[in-house]
């Protein structure tokens, strides 16, 4: 897939859908250049008002199409919304995409503010938020441990390999993510770290699946210990 050609037809397709756009950005493995014959065009529409917000999926000139529309005021929500639940959805669309459109110096404005929300990260993690995902991470343990019906110990060991990393990412004051992201995520822990986190969690988890969950526990172990280890007994949470 050539970048050239993607944002031919992403100009094309907002000129044509959104002529009042005030700035537009073409965004996703396609201009990382990571993009695999399935991929598609995520496309990030800014506009003045309604219609925005909305999403939509389509087809335009042979390429499948993620629109994200918006106004600058659902913008601002959706910054808070990913901070919040620390995944950088539509700040990494926005930081990271290539200019479509920018009719009035809001699309540069936009995408320095969402860069530097990206790079600061989604803020400390609160003691209580820790201990509450270390208490789970804990019982998840427990239960993979317990774990004799193959189908129930493999959903167990996924839930034991994706808490393990978001504990390790949260503490780390880190950025969260699904799928792919997720483990994009944690191997930029460990490039930073010198660890080897997202290669032995996945060794882990391979091996729990197959009815051995020991190395994965040995894994998770290590991630709880630098959060103050396992916690249950005299866990409390208000509220």
């Amino acid at each position: 897939m050539e970048l050239d050609d993607a944002v031919t037809t992403a100009r094309a397709l907002v000129a044509q859908r959104f002529p009042e756009a005030r700035a537009a950005w073409l965004a996703g493995s396609v201009v990382s250049g990571t993009a695999t014959p399935t991929s598609d065009l995520d496309i990030t529409v800014l506009l003045p008002g309604p219609p925005a917000p909305f999403r939509e999926s389509l087809e335009y000139d042979g390429w499948p199409v993620e629109l994200f529309v918006h106004s600058r005021e659902t913008v601002a929500r959706w910054i808070a919304k990913d901070l919040e639940r620390r995944r950088p959805t539509l700040v990494r669309l926005i930081s990271s995409g290539v200019v479509l459109l920018d009719s009035d110096g809001a699309g540069l404005a936009l995408a320095e503010e969402c860069a530097g929300v990206l790079a600061a990260g989604p803020g400390p993690l609160s003691d209580a938020d820790r201990d509450s995902m270390r208490y789970g991470l804990t019982d998840l343990l427990d239960d993979l441990a317990d774990g004799t019906e193959p189908a129930m110990t493999a959903a167990v060991a996924f839930a034991t390999w994706e808490a393990a990393i978001r504990l390790l990412l949260a503490v780390d004051g880190r950025w969260w993510g699904t799928g792919k992201w997720l483990v994009r995520e944690l191997q930029e822990y460990d490039a930073a770290h010198e660890t080897s986190y997202a290669l032995r969690l996945h060794a882990g988890l391979v091996a729990a699946v197959e009815g051995d969950p020991v190395l994965l526990t040995v894994v998770v172990e290590e991630a709880l210990e630098a959060s103050g280890g396992r916690l249950w007994v005299g866990y409390r949470a208000e509220g």
